[in-house]
């Protein structure tokens, strides 16, 4: 018997240098090498490494180079052509900038398209409406989809795929599609309103295209999705023992609701009435297809003065405006939250 265990070795076992993970397949070192298998891979990975940036340099730079060439070069452009003047030329502007006796440079800065978006009516109330009514649409949006996104975390494990896939749906056809469908149910002859007058609801056809509340349907329905998915994201992570917990303790379910439940996807909520609030602020097609000639709101009037009147500098100047009303209160939030965070 000792002969026995003295004979049998324990099998071979080969440590693993952790500095050698260039080796190891599926990790990003290997998938590196596979993809310099690739000639354009290939030479822009040289070029990279030729001009002395890191992989964690070039990685951390990557977002930063996106934001420069799809958001930060777009607004500059936009914010020049808003200090320009309006000219009958192409493009329809005068140059900020002159060069004189070709030494110096001039620079003429016209500040009469924000003097007239203060002085003229029109722009401001236009943008009170549209705050308005994306306050509205989003609030309404939040009622809708938080049921909605709490039935789906509550429905069996097997189903919720399946819900999710129901919710992420409408975004397979195509959005001016989907408008012009509510045209067709909300019109006077419309589904909605044959339904009611079928069952005895009403006695004549309800005026629902061409006001507000059409605009309010639009956007909720447009836009639920990006509510119910911050959501279900942050009610899937809720563990259920506390609600048990609760309900041991003889906490009734409305008060556990907004004492566990709420607080724990507050994050949700506040993603989700973020991703709705901002497209609605400067929606255009809901307002100008379902809405009527008294919804005023500033995507229309955008593009009654970009395509309309040409006036380009004054419709570069809503855009920024409009502009600094999303993103100063996203920056401030932000700060509060690092502040929270801090404390």
């Amino acid at each position: 018997m000792n002969q026995k265990h003295q004979d049998t070795k324990a099998p071979a076992v080969e440590y693993l240098d952790s500095s050698s993970t260039d080796s190891v397949p599926g990790t990003l070192e290997g998938f590196h090498k596979q993809l310099q298998l690739l000639p354009p891979y290939r030479w822009l990975s040289q070029a990279i490494a030729g001009s002395g940036i890191s992989a964690r340099g070039l990685l951390i730079a990557t977002p930063y180079l996106w934001l420069l060439l799809f958001f930060l070069a777009p607004f500059l452009i936009v914010l020049k052509i808003s200090f320009s003047e309006y000219a009958i030329a192409q493009p329809p502007y005068t140059a900020l900038f002159e060069w004189v006796d070709d030494i110096y440079i001039q620079v003429k800065l016209n500040l009469e398209n924000y003097q007239l978006l203060y002085e003229d009516s029109l722009y401001w109330r236009a943008y009170l409406n549209s705050v308005k009514i994306a306050g509205i649409s989003t609030l309404l949006a939040l009622l809708v989809g938080y049921p909605l996104a709490y039935g789906m975390t509550r429905a069996p494990r097997h189903w919720r795929l399946a819900l999710l896939m129901l919710v992420i749906l409408p975004f397979w056809t195509s959005f001016l599609i989907r408008v012009y469908a509510w045209i067709g149910i909300l019109k006077k002859e419309g589904l909605l309103n044959l339904l009611l007058l079928n069952l005895g609801v009403i006695d004549q056809p309800l005026t629902v295209m061409n006001t507000d509340i059409a605009v309010y349907i639009g956007i909720v329905y447009s836009y639920l999705p990006f509510m119910v998915l911050p959501l279900y994201a942050s009610l899937e992570k809720m563990d259920d023992s506390l609600l048990e917990a609760a309900a041991d303790l003889g906490c009734r379910p409305i008060k556990s609701f907004w004492q566990i439940t709420f607080p724990i996807s507050i994050h949700g909520v506040i993603a989700g009435c973020f991703l709705v609030f901002i497209p609605a602020l400067g929606e255009f097609v809901i307002p100008d297809l379902l809405g009527g000639s008294g919804t005023l709101m500033i995507g229309k009037t955008l593009w009654a003065e970009f395509f309309s009147n040409r006036d380009w500098p004054l419709s570069s100047a809503v855009a920024v405006v409009l502009l600094l009303i999303l993103v100063v209160p996203i920056v401030a939030f932000q700060k509060m939250q690092e502040k929270d965070k801090v404390a």
